[in-house]
């Protein structure tokens, strides 16, 4: 039996690898790299709002047209149905235009929250130690969302309404050239005051996300420990801990409803100043004979027509602030650590990384899980070797690092210093998903996934057959569970489990592991939460396992422990003894004292 201990305990590394960051790019790069994917679909529904726009451009000069005709005793009827023309074909046409735009913002979105979700779930388990699930969730959804309008009424639409303020002000031009100064004198009084709002409504946005994105992880909070505040009497204590942070994110809400409020109220208040002045100065020149009726007509008319694209620039000016916003907090996560695409194994891959159980090497393991240096060591110069097949069982005080090892053998993490060696190879030469699909680990919780039974136990195993489904559910004593579930493996088990009791969700974890058909198999805890004839049962499970797998297994129970061909005992993040269960009582007095308190204490 080759075992390795602590022999030599080195100095720990003084210096860890920084985190690389990357580079940031400005916030209306990262927008149109979320929207150039979709920019053909964008220009065709913009063109298409663009000739709508058009053909409301050319009614007011129709209507000048028919007003002389009818000076001048000529039909209307050409001038009617030209007009009708113009108004039922530019609304057919803003309407495609419409619909085209709309699509491609959907698509936009869906983009975008895809490309989140991807990120989330292979972000390294270091970066998400420190995140909140409930502001994760916020960024996929309100965050995104706001792409939606950005992509419209930011840019699009603000595109078009640009090209129509500009041509409704040559035409104004044409029609006279003093109303027009009065116009544009009014409307750059509103320019200053837009341009003095709009970064204000970048801020608050930015506020308010933050504010939404945490009041969800308060949320989430609540409802994932939902049984412990009911059994605890605190339903009270969370409703007023969710109400605060509800409250703070309406605050922020309001926030940039003032601000978009007062831009938008600017923007109106100059296009109405606009026509009282354009009234008075066009009817002192209509009367001097200076203006022909007809021209102050028209020009009024386009005067309304300014109503709309300026209201559109002014949305989209606040549109486009949110969505520069929203952009920046989905940055914020796209920059995080990630596992290589692809880190999902089958049983497929496990078998081909090569036959039977693996040797594992621990050599002068140094690892915190922060890199700070006012942070203690979990592992300090851990060394140990197990050779390839049968049971090891871990055994400590709290908090010596046992689960670690198995973090570490997953790569969950990386340590600080030293190696970890899977079949005489170093594990980070490994690639991730060939190394994972050698493993099977039951965690110490053994969580449960909200879908039905076949779907959790095939979760590690998508080619499983049927046969295999029910073999493994034999074996670990779940034959009963299958028989009173009302559609058998296709019966749903509940959010997380929570129809199972802990020992059948204990199990079912078990039985995913296993029919990973690993050539490691790692349990946390694995027996916690059964009784003794179950317990019995899975022993025996381990044993035969064992025979065909390396079994590591962090034991809590003496009768566990006894079974196992060898013991690891680890205090203060090193082994200091190795052996059987009659050697280590005979030879070791803390594992003497865990036989005789903690792990018989779990026995009983």
């Amino acid at each position: 039996m080759a075992v390795t201990t602590d022999a030599a305990k080195g100095d720990p590394p003084t210096d860890a690898v920084p985190r690389r960051r990357a580079r940031g790019r400005p916030a209306w790069r990262l927008l149109l790299a979320h929207i150039s994917p979709h920019r053909w679909t964008l220009v065709g529904g913009g063109l298409l709002g663009f000739l709508g726009g058009a053909a409301a451009l050319a009614q007011p000069m129709v209507a000048k047209l028919a007003v002389d005709s009818l000076g001048q005793h000529r039909s209307l009827v050409g001038p009617v149905a030209l007009l009708t023309a113009l108004t039922v074909g530019g609304a057919l046409l803003s309407a495609a235009g419409t619909y085209l735009l709309g699509r491609a913002a959907e698509s936009v979105v869906l983009s975008a929250r895809h490309g989140l979700i991807s990120q989330m779930l292979r972000l390294q388990v270091g970066a998400l130690d420190h995140l909140k699930p409930g502001d994760l969730l916020s960024r996929v959804t309100s965050d995104t969302t706001l792409l939606r309008s950005v992509s419209t009424y930011g840019l699009v639409h603000s595109i078009n309404a640009t090209f129509l303020l500009v041509g409704s002000v040559v035409l104004m031009a044409m029609l006279d050239a003093v109303l027009l100064g009065v116009t544009l004198a009014v409307l750059a009084l509103n320019g200053l005051a837009v341009v003095l709002v709009v970064p204000r409504i970048r801020r608050a946005t930015e506020r308010s996300q933050a504010a939404v994105g945490r009041m969800g992880s308060v949320l989430e909070r609540a409802l994932g420990g939902l049984r412990t505040v009911k059994a605890s009497g605190a339903e009270e204590e969370e409703i007023a801990s969710v109400g605060r942070a509800a409250r703070r994110a309406w605050r922020r809400g309001v926030e940039v409803a003032g601000w978009t409020a007062l831009m938008e109220a600017s923007a109106g208040l100059a296009v109405q100043v606009s026509f009282l002045a354009v009234l008075g100065v066009g009817g002192v020149r209509v009367a001097s004979g200076d203006l022909p009726v007809s021209s102050l007509i028209a020009f009024l008319l386009y005067l309304f027509l300014l109503t709309d694209p300026i209201s559109t620039l002014v949305n989209g000016a606040a549109q486009l602030q949110a969505g520069l916003a929203a952009v920046v907090r989905m940055r914020e996560l796209q920059v995080l650590p990630t596992e290589p695409a692809g880190a999902q194994g089958s049983i497929a891959l496990a078998s081909s990384s090569g036959p039977g159980p693996a040797p594992v090497a621990f050599t002068e393991v140094w690892f915190r899980y922060r890199s700070s240096q006012d942070s203690s060591w979990v592992h300090r110069g851990l060394s140990f070797e197990l050779p390839p097949g049968g049971m090891t069982a871990v055994v400590g005080p709290s908090g010596t690092g046992k689960s670690t090892v198995f973090a570490l053998l997953e790569r969950y993490y990386e340590p600080q210093s030293g190696t970890i060696a899977v079949d005489g190879r170093d594990i980070r030469d490994w690639p991730l998903p060939e190394l994972r699909a050698a493993i099977g680990y039951v965690e110490q919780d053994a969580p449960i996934l909200a879908g039905t039974l076949r779907e959790n136990l095939s979760l590690a195993a998508p080619d499983a057959s049927e046969e295999d489904l029910r073999a493994v559910l034999t074996v670990t004593g779940l034959d009963d569970l299958l028989e009173h579930l009302a559609s058998g493996l296709d019966t749903p088990i509940g959010h997380r489990g929570t129809t199972l009791s802990g020992g059948q969700r204990q199990r079912i974890a078990i039985a995913r592991a296993v029919l990973r058909r690993p050539r490691i198999l790692l349990l946390d805890e694995a027996t916690s939460q059964l009784d003794a004839v179950n317990e019995v049962a899975l022993r025996a499970l381990m044993g035969a396992v064992a025979l065909t797998t390396t079994v590591l297994v962090v034991a809590h129970r003496l009768s566990t422990v006894t079974s196992a061909d060898r013991i690891l005992v680890m205090e203060a993040g090193r082994v200091r003894a190795v052996g059987t269960h009659g050697e280590l009582v005979e030879t070791d007095d803390l594992y003497r004292q865990l036989a005789t308190t903690q792990l018989l204490a779990a026995e009983v």
